[in-house]
């Protein structure tokens, strides 16, 4: 615990907000005061709650989430809030190999860096300061981009089934700035425009303008913020759902855009059949 909370502590002096994981490197679950969808993570006070969003620099905080989970693993919230952008390189699905070609095309310079209870490596690098989600990276097997709506693992935690522990590399000790074509890298293909691509719609059920409520309920769940995307999924199931039960939309097309939008919102396809089920279900739809 010591260790853990000397390095915690570190972290925090270069304004990184750190928080706690379990030993199963999984977030700790919340209290039973605090169910999961009962208020906005980020306004919850509570120490262990809702998994990065209780990271904190505050060094009285800290000292007491450490002591709250003494065996688990120490983590840093990365994006905007620490300004941090980690490349995580998993060897076990390929991810030497995707290296080797980042370093190849010279995308990947020197900088901080830790290597894993795992046998893998994260590179640290400064956050651009504009939003890059959390994400597999296109094209490059076995690296996943930790950044906004991410963590990752700190050093001196102990991997959970190696039981091995994460290391700061020796050969640099600066965080660089990521070089323009890593970032470009990162960067998903173009989101299709809200109402480019929509269904035929018309009106009924007292519903005026279905196109633009339709649009509507896609617009927000492409743009749901980690930790609420399954739920605006869902919720946006339930007024799709209405459209379907006015005659403005046929049910087929409403399934369809739906699940592109989940998918857009990084769902998968488990999670988008069962908020579409749920919405469709709870209006009294039947589902797809």
């Amino acid at each position: 615990m010591t260790d853990l909370l000397t390095a915690a502590l570190e972290a925090a002096q270069r304004g990184w907000p750190v928080f706690m994981l379990g030993r199963s490197k999984r977030p700790v679950a919340n209290c039973d005061a605090c169910p999961p969808d009962a208020h906005d993570p980020a306004t919850c006070g509570h120490l262990t709650c809702h998994g990065f969003y209780a990271a904190t620099t505050n060094p009285a905080r800290i000292t007491r989430i450490v002591a709250a989970v003494p065996r688990g693993q120490l983590a840093v919230r990365t994006g905007a809030a620490s300004g941090l952008l980690v490349v995580d390189v998993d060897p076990a699905h390929g991810g030497d190999h995707s290296l080797s070609d980042l370093m190849a095309e010279r995308l990947v310079p020197r900088t901080l860096h830790v290597h894993t209870g795992s046998g893998g490596l994260h590179l640290y690098y400064r956050h651009p300061g504009h939003h890059i989600a959390s994400r597999p990276m296109p094209g490059r097997p076995g690296i996943d981009i930790k950044a906004d709506g991410g963590y990752v693992v700190l050093p001196p935690s102990i991997h959970h089934r190696t039981h091995r522990p994460y290391q700061w590399g020796q050969t640099a000790t600066d965080v660089e700035m990521p070089p323009p074509g890593l970032l470009a890298a990162f960067d998903p293909p173009p989101v299709q425009s809200p109402r480019a691509g929509l269904p035929p719609t018309r009106q009924g059920g007292g519903i005026s303008h279905p196109s633009k409520l339709l649009a509507a309920h896609l617009n927000a769940v492409r743009n749901a913020p980690e930790g609420k995307r399954r739920n605006t999924l869902y919720g946006a199931a339930r007024g799709v759902a209405r459209l379907v039960a006015a005659g403005a939309i046929d049910h087929a097309d409403a399934v369809n855009v739906l699940t592109d939008a989940g998918h857009q919102a990084e769902q998968s396809d488990r999670e988008i059949r069962a908020a579409i089920n749920g919405g469709f279900r709870d209006e009294g739809i039947a589902a797809a």
